[in-house]
């Protein structure tokens, strides 16, 4: 279980990072309009800046969020089933910590419970959280399953996500139809195959 906590704790952002003020921000944004070769005081582009830093605040308002913490309240009404439970087709739209380009995808989340059963739209928000920070698709896989284990200490835990980056599809090789899938199993799911199976049945 160390190892689990461990790996949280790295993907967690670090408290001690200054963050600069708004007009720094839309400040940067200028510079960059300017690079790319745009003149920033043209009437189509004044607000650009504060509008561009609006939706970083948007696009990654995971940093401002505990994904453990959505976990806590569990149903004990509920905390002798014992069963895969699923909830799968869960949208994500994340960045690319490389390029800082759109990720879009669908991930499928799993755990078999032992003591402790959480809302399943909780599932829901903790993708949504790791998915709304500069993140890379492997990464993402093993955030989600390590806070499940984490958090509710169950069996076992799945993530199966299948996304397309445009990273790829937009620049370097243009591959607009390409496809990455990433795994990430613990427990029961990584060491019993007819219940791995069951799950990628499931998620068909």
């Amino acid at each position: 279980m160390v190892a689990h906590i461990m790996s949280i704790e790295k993907f967690e952002p670090k408290k001690n990072v200054e963050r600069p003020s708004r007009k720094e921000a839309e400040a940067a944004v200028e510079v960059l309009l300017r690079w790319a070769g745009d003149d920033p005081t043209r009437e189509g582009l004044v607000e650009t800046p504060a509008r561009y830093v609006r939706a970083f605040e948007e696009f990654f308002q995971g940093y401002n969020q505990n994904a453990a913490e959505e976990l806590t309240k569990t149903f004990e009404d509920i905390e002798n089933y014992d069963d895969i439970v699923l909830v799968k087709n869960i949208d994500f739209a994340s960045h690319c910590e490389h390029h800082i380009v759109p990720i879009n995808g669908v991930a499928h989340v799993a755990y078999w419970p032992d003591k402790k059963v959480v809302g399943i739209s909780k599932l829901a928000r903790i993708v949504d959280i790791y998915a709304k920070r500069l993140t890379s698709q492997e990464n993402m896989s093993h955030q989600i399953t390590d806070t499940i284990v984490q958090t509710l200490q169950p069996k076992g835990a799945a993530v199966f996500i299948e996304a397309g980056h445009e990273c790829m599809s937009t620049r370097g090789v243009g591959k607009r139809n390409a496809m990455t899938v990433t795994t990430s199993f613990t427990g029961c799911f990584k060491d019993d195959e007819n219940i791995k199976r069951r799950f990628m049945e499931m998620i068909k």
